[in-house]
């Protein structure tokens, strides 16, 4: 018994150790759904349903265009930064248990329709695939993790209402561009034991993506989802309580970034 009370003075193991890539944000007080504002009723969430893991490659983790990071590597598959740097739309908070409470996304990223200038704008107004993202890196649980809300949204002039499974779709829409695929990810056929992997390319950074899909931080629900009314339909809920594990690894970068 006193070994045990000496153990409890001791930070819990999940904060000095993870063997998943992230830490999960339940464990110390966080949520897999993100607090959206004016709800409802009130109170509803979006699915934190992509993870970029921790063991991924550093320079990938950097939150930067430059140098082969983050921004770069969503806009190796097609994704960019908000149309001309202008933020439009409410924000979402999200707690991912690492002891910086609800913070609001870092950015939002939009499909870029094949212009990673200007082809966010068109994904404003027409709507398309986009994801809020945060960083894990607060002082309880600082595993560099990227947590995603990924969502397939409707055109502004429908309010950016979310289609119909348009979570799930939004989620493997992203990763099919992400691992390169070339047939659309069977949504529906997915469970705990789906893998993808692919490479993508951009600014002369080439990256490679595996994917596993995991269970038990999301649930199979409707309940608490923002736009459940829409987006459950035909029997199936709203989110199928999976979530996309991505671990990127820089596979090469331009002469002059590798002599640098």
């Amino acid at each position: 018994m006193p070994a045990l009370a000496a153990a409890s003075h001791h930070p819990p193991a999940h904060r000095r150790n993870t063997n998943y890539g992230y830490y999960i944000p339940m464990n110390d007080g966080g949520s897999m759904l993100t607090q959206v504002p004016d709800t409802y009723p009130a109170g509803l969430g979006e699915p934190l349903n992509v993870i970029v893991s921790a063991y991924s490659d550093s320079e990938v983790l950097q939150n930067t265009v430059n140098n082969g990071g983050l921004i770069n590597y969503f806009q190796s598959f097609g994704f960019s930064t908000e149309c001309l740097g202008q933020h439009t739309g409410s924000d979402q908070a999200a707690n991912l248990g690492d002891g910086n409470g609800w913070l609001n996304e870092t950015a939002v990223i939009r499909w870029a329709y094949g212009n990673i200038t200007f082809g966010t704008c068109e994904e404003t107004i027409n709507g398309g695939d986009h994801f809020r993202y945060w960083i894990q890196n607060g002082p309880d649980a600082n595993s560099g993790a990227i947590f995603l809300a990924a969502s397939y949204e409707l055109p502004i002039a429908q309010q950016h209402d979310i289609i119909v499974n348009g979570y799930n779709l939004g989620r493997d829409w992203l990763i099919g561009n992400a691992t390169a695929q070339s047939s659309v990810i069977p949504t529906n056929n997915l469970t705990n034991t789906s893998t993808y992997s692919g490479q993508t390319s951009y600014n002369g950074y080439t990256y490679s993506t595996t994917v596993n899909y995991v269970s038990g931080l999301l649930q199979n629900t409707s309940d608490g989802i923002n736009h459940y009314q829409s987006v459950a339909s035909g029997g199936l809920n709203a989110i199928d309580g999976l979530v996309a594990i991505m671990t990127v690894k820089l596979e090469s970068k331009p002469q002059a970034a590798s002599s640098g």
